[in-house]
């Protein structure tokens, strides 16, 4: 039984290290190492704009935009009532992110959270995310704004 569940152990530390992963490049605007994350064909449900990216190449030039516009900001991403879910080769990750914009004093200028889903797949590459869900929660009354804190 113990080795069991040193097993389990062992995979769920390998999942979280894809969200550390996750957050170290996002903070060091390393387009390539956002995109090593995820298989070649992930499907991605995004919150902003697009709703529906096939794969990474038709993601890669908003991720580019989106990492290459910051300037000499940094964003810094913290993920709370993370969740894991796995098998030998699939795994699901939920989470809350909290994206925050970081000004070069290391002062915080916007932020927001997102929920988001994660579907890995673990294979010669790794654990590689191969569907991405993310969104928002809109107000229930007249006015369907987002609520952009949980």
């Amino acid at each position: 039984m113990s080795e069991k569940i040193d097993a389990v152990n062992k995979e769920t530390s390998a999942i979280m290290q894809v969200l550390s992963a996750y957050k170290v490049a996002i903070y060091e605007k390393n387009v390539n190492a956002f995109i090593e994350l995820y298989d070649s064909n992930a499907r991605v449900f995004d919150t902003w704009n697009i709703w529906l990216y096939e794969n990474v190449d038709a993601r890669s030039p908003v991720i580019n935009a989106w990492l290459g516009g910051l300037g000499s900001e940094r964003v810094t991403v913290n993920f709370d009532n993370v969740l894991v879910t796995h098998s030998d080769d699939l795994a699901m990750v939920t989470a809350v992110g909290t994206y925050a914009a970081m000004s070069l004093e290391g002062v915080e200028l916007r932020s927001m959270q997102n929920r988001f889903t994660w579907a890995l797949r673990f294979s010669d590459k790794g654990w590689k995310i191969i569907h991405e869900h993310t969104s928002v929660p809109i107000a229930n009354d007249l006015t369907a704004k987002l609520i952009r804190d949980l």
